[in-house]
């Protein structure tokens, strides 16, 4: 649990980190703050509020943060009381080994309005290390005539504390002949010499054996001990001698191991074993003796390890000459560690946003801190990204940058940026860090909805199944994500008329479309609606399709028999002269088909006939002519029956009864004149009149058909009794009565006589309509009888 807190913070320092540089960039400095190294993981450091200026409240509504260097938690804020707290214990060695003062720097950051304080806590040293020589005894060899005041060095202690607590002075156990000195180096290490105060005597005391104690400045104090054996050799009149009390020597780091450094070089006046000479390093340090040798025959120093200047820039000991009789001499060796550009930059990130919100230009991606712990240009860095990315990197103080939107991203352009950061320093060579980092750019909901098509047209078979699919609209989004899920709805129709939602049904999900029941081609052929797309993205987008729905006929109707009617209950019996030509127009057939197309195309056909060989009936109009003359021998009643068949798939058909009475007799104004001799000539223009009179005869017909229906309707309820010898047809006419491919029955015109009987009442129905023939007999008309009357209309049926 504490982990993933300790990550959680992290995360929330990081984020605003990074908004605060880009905002203020380095901001006012706060302390400098001290705590002793060792304390206690929780004391008390100081209050920010106090130091900030700001309540409480507003340190925790404005979620202040601590953000140390390289992600160190050595601090944390305590939001309530505004305490700044020690998160771990510290130790001043380790975080800055000899390097003194031990400084942290840290950054305290504060959002609304963003803020950043620099600042720094300084660890103090205390006295947790006591002295420590390398050498737990130490033997000098010294000539009995030794000058007093002369001096001898000894090996100095090491105490990893710096400062007071460091080593402050040396001291001697009793005796009569030396007394300790401790001398300052010019890097500030104290090392002790001892100092002859009584002449020596060899043969009185060949050797002495001291304790010398080394002390810090604590409180209290540390010490550290160790042997010195004072051997009392015979004169030795001559002390080794450099040729140089000092030597500088600069090497540049990173030579490989066994370099030479130096050679160094001590004569001595003396000879025998007097004159021999040894080189060693007097006093290293623990760094100095694992970095350097010294070969002691040759005086050659060479080194045990690379040298690395960022770690330790330079050295100094001293070379220690010791001849054969013990007496010795010293140089100094100051050795400064040369830069080289071998450190490339580091690239720390200290903040990502990930992903970026498209349609959002200026805003911050990342941010983070370059690092070269080399020096001079070695140790200077540029900073720098590609091009042609829409992006831009900005310098947010020392060493710090802000990488951020150069313009608005387009996710759906690109959905992913691999960002590369390359850092370069300005030594020779140059070196280069390359950090890639991979930002995802966020949806908004900046696209609506498309449709693949403006329109759609579909095409449904009349007489479907409920619930039948009847086709797919498809739109699509080029967002992602719920901004691109998209839900289909039927928009509301601008058709009153239009029960849409009767009829059609859509899947919301997939753009299915539903026929709800089954459709009527005759009732509706064509209907239109529009179809909405709307995404969930917020605010939410939309677009709309126009669909298009075309009912296909089905060949569901039979053909509807309009003359003769066959539905009265005595049917109506045309009348043929008996001196009828061959060809005579007997009567005509006029039927309908409500379907459309080929399924409306009507045939007719003779079925029976009382004389087969008498009448014929052609078959794309209905018309019933006599093929020969009559004779005696013709029976005056003939019975038809005649098929009215339609072109569909199947086909369907309706029959209908004819009865023919051949009579004699027709009036002179009724009879064609037989002697009058044909002309040709005369038919054609006599045909083009009947055509036109035909076609307005036809036109006439249909609207009195409507009117007619209307009156009959009115009549039967009107009607008091049954009229002898006819009856009202039960039906009604159909109002569909149009054949539109104009191949129908109704194709062509004739004229038509309507029947009408009245009474005294003033009441009249509709009895019969047939086509007027020249020579026929109006056997509506009969006796007139008082209060009762014919009345003969002309009207036409019209495509």
């Amino acid at each position: 649990m504490e982990t993933a807190w300790m990550c959680n913070l992290r995360q929330r320092q990081v984020l605003a980190f990074f908004v605060l540089l880009h905002v203020s960039g380095a901001g006012a400095e706060l302390g400098p703050y001290s705590i002793e190294e060792e304390t206690e993981r929780g004391s008390f450091v100081a209050n920010l509020g106090k130091d900030l200026g700001v309540e409480l409240a507003e340190i925790s509504s404005r979620r202040a943060r601590i953000i140390s260097q390289e992600n160190k938690e050595h601090l944390q804020l305590n939001l309530q009381s505004g305490d700044l707290l020690i998160n771990e214990k510290l130790d001043r060695e380790e975080l800055c080994g000899p390097i003194e003062p031990c400084v942290l720097h840290f950054q305290v950051l504060m959002e609304n309005p963003l803020e950043v304080f620099q600042a720094e806590l300084r660890v103090m040293d205390i006295n947790d290390y006591s002295p420590v020589f390398s050498e737990r005894e130490m033997i000098l060899r010294i000539p009995e005539n030794s000058a007093l005041g002369d001096t001898f060095p000894l090996n100095n202690a090491l105490d990893s504390d710096v400062a007071i607590n460091n080593i402050q002075t040396y001291r001697l156990s009793s005796n009569s002949h030396f007394l300790v000195v401790t001398r300052n180096r010019s890097d500030g290490r104290k090392y002790p010499e001892l100092v002859l105060e009584k002449e020596l005597d060899r043969e009185e005391e060949p050797e002495l054996r001291l304790t010398l104690t080394a002390l810090d400045g604590g409180s209290p104090p540390r010490s550290g001990t160790a042997q010195v054996l004072i051997e009392v050799v015979d004169i030795n009149d001559n002390a080794p001698k450099f040729q140089q009390p000092t030597y500088r020597v600069q090497i540049p780091e990173n030579s490989p191991t066994g370099t030479l450094v130096l050679t160094v070089s001590a004569n001595d006046l003396d000879s025998g074993d007097y004159g021999k000479v040894l080189y060693t390093l007097s006093q290293p340090s623990e760094d100095i003796s694992k970095t350097l040798e010294v070969n002691p025959v040759t005086g050659e120093i060479r080194l045990l390890k690379e040298v690395d200047f960022e770690t330790i820039p330079s050295y100094e000991v001293d070379i220690k000459a010791t001849d054969g009789g013990g007496l010795s001499g010293k140089c100094t060796l100051l050795l400064k560690v040369v830069d080289v550009n071998d450190n490339a930059p580091e690239v720390m990130l200290s903040a990502l946003t990930s992903p970026v919100p498209e349609n959002s230009p200026d805003e911050v991606v990342a941010v983070f801190s370059v690092k070269d712990p080399d020096s001079a240009n070695n140790g200077k860095m540029i900073a720098s990204i590609e091009e042609d990315l829409p992006f831009l990197l900005k310098s947010s103080g020392k060493n710090f940058y802000t990488l951020v939107t150069k313009r608005a991203l387009d996710r759906e352009d690109r959905e992913q940026f691999n960002i590369t950061i390359t850092v370069s320093d300005l030594g020779t060579p140059r070196l280069t860090t390359q950090h890639t980092i991979t930002v995802q750019v966020s949806d908004t909901n900046d696209n609506a909805p498309a449709f693949n098509q403006t329109s759609y047209t579909l095409f449904v078979r009349e007489n479907n199944s409920p619930a039948m699919h009847i086709g797919t609209i498809s739109a699509t989004d080029s967002d992602a994500g719920s901004n691109s899920h998209i839900t289909y709805s039927l928009l509301p129709s601008h058709d009153p008329q239009l029960a849409l939602d009767s009829l059609i049904s859509i899947n919301a999900d997939n753009g299915q479309l539903f026929a709800l029941r089954a459709l009527d081609y005759e009732a509706l052929q064509v209907f239109e609606f529009h179809v909405g797309a709307i995404d969930q993205g917020s605010p939410a987008l939309s677009s709309q399709a126009l669909v298009r729905v075309v009912v296909l006929d089905d060949n569901d109707n039979a053909p509807f028999v309009l003359y003769p009617m066959q539905n009265f209950s005595a049917p109506c019996t045309e009348l043929l002269p008996r001196a009828a030509e061959p060809g005579y127009l007997v009567t005509k057939v006029v039927a309908v088909d409500r379907d459309s197309g080929q399924n409306a195309w009507l045939s007719f056909q003779l079925l029976k006939a009382t004389e087969p060989g008498l009448f014929s009936v052609w078959a794309h109009n209905g018309e019933v002519r006599t093929t020969r003359l009559l004779s005696e021998r013709d029976v005056p009643k003939h019975r038809l029956v005649l098929l009215v068949k339609d072109n569909g798939d199947p086909p369907r058909s309706a029959s209908v009864t004819l009865h023919v009475l051949v009579v004699d007799g027709f009036s002179q104004p009724y009879l064609p004149l037989p002697e009058v001799a044909r002309n040709p000539a005369h038919d054609e223009d006599a045909l083009t009149l009947y055509l036109v009179i035909a076609l307005a005869s036809v036109s006439s017909l249909f609207l009195l058909s409507v009117l007619l229906f209307v009156g009959v309707r009115l009549c039967r309820r009107a009607r008091a009794a049954s009229l002898s010898g006819y009856s009202v047809p039960e039906g009604h006419i159909p109002g569909h009565l149009v054949d539109v491919r104009g191949v129908g029955t109704l194709s062509q015109s004739y004229q038509y006589d309507v029947c009408l009987m009245g009474d005294s009442s003033g009441t009249s129905e509709f009895n019969f309509l047939k086509p007027v023939l020249p020579s026929s007999l109006d056997q509506c008309s009969g006796k007139e009888t008082e209060g009762n009357s014919s009345i003969h209309n002309s009207f036409g049926f019209y495509h």
